[in-house]
């Protein structure tokens, strides 16, 4: 029968180091209570506590990230949309995370949902869009308030998506075509004045200088030359031909031949 209580105590004394004995990893803390008092924080590595007497919560230091669930929210000019997001913080004090809040990971979360529909009706569509930043540390600074007595440290929240109803998507994608239509015009207008003033001043510098009409014309004639065509048409200044105007016409002074 000896043999039977060896077997009886070695039984015991397993499951009372099983029970004493506790590993904390690096990244975590272990909260002690003590018939129920919270006695300190243990850790990392090998933690002996009472068995029966006393137990241990761990709590995880790294980063969480964490997906918030979709959110359909409607903005300040009434355009209904819907956002999510993804939030990353941690556990900067151990014992506050045990024990101000019953779950510091869900509690976290539904404070982001709330403040993401909260931002977001705050703000303009416009706004939503194009400065995405200023709307993500808004969040982020009013979820890092509110957990902040959690022990609860928020690095970063970042909107994920923003989902526009097929609508309001026509509209936009027909006002870009617009506004892409205008640039346009705009560019094809700047750079028709801007031809016409360089041909404008062209012109009043060949008026003051005749002879660059004349170099004008060579540099045409030349052009023209290397072309492969059949039929070549040769631009004449009107200049040439008025000399030959003045002498077909009857000179005034000359004398009258008699027949």
């Amino acid at each position: 029968m000896s043999w039977i209580l060896y077997f009886i105590i070695a039984i015991v004394v397993i499951i009372l180091l099983s029970a004493a004995l506790k590993i904390v990893q690096e990244y975590e803390r272990g909260g002690v209570f003590r018939l129920g008092r919270f006695v300190g924080l243990r850790g990392p590595g090998l933690v002996v506590i009472i068995p029966f007497i006393e137990r241990i919560r761990k709590v995880d230091l790294r980063v969480i990230t964490m997906d918030v669930p979709q959110q359909e929210c409607m903005t300040v000019d009434n355009v209904t949309v819907t956002v999510d997001a993804v939030i990353y913080f941690r556990v900067v004090d151990a014992a506050d995370a045990i024990l101000k809040v019953l779950d510091y990971i869900k509690a976290t979360s539904l404070l982001a949902a709330t403040t993401l529909r909260n931002v977001v009706g705050q703000s303009e569509l416009d706004e939503l869009l194009a400065h995405r930043d200023r709307l993500n540390e808004k969040i982020q600074v009013i979820v890092d308030e509110g957990s902040n007595p959690w022990g609860i440290k928020v690095s970063m929240v970042e909107v994920k998506d923003v989902e526009l109803p097929d609508t309001m998507k026509r509209s936009m994608a027909a006002q870009a075509e617009a506004e892409r239509d205008r640039r346009a015009k705009v560019v094809h207008a700047e750079g028709e004045f801007q031809a016409a003033q360089k041909l404008a001043q062209a012109a009043e510098i060949i008026s003051t200088q005749p002879a660059a009409l004349q170099l004008r014309y060579l540099q045409t004639v030349s052009n023209i030359a290397t072309e492969r065509t059949n039929t070549i048409i040769f631009p004449l200044p009107l200049e040439l031909f008025r000399a030959f105007a003045g002498i077909s016409s009857p000179q005034p002074n000359a004398p009258e031949t008699k027949k």
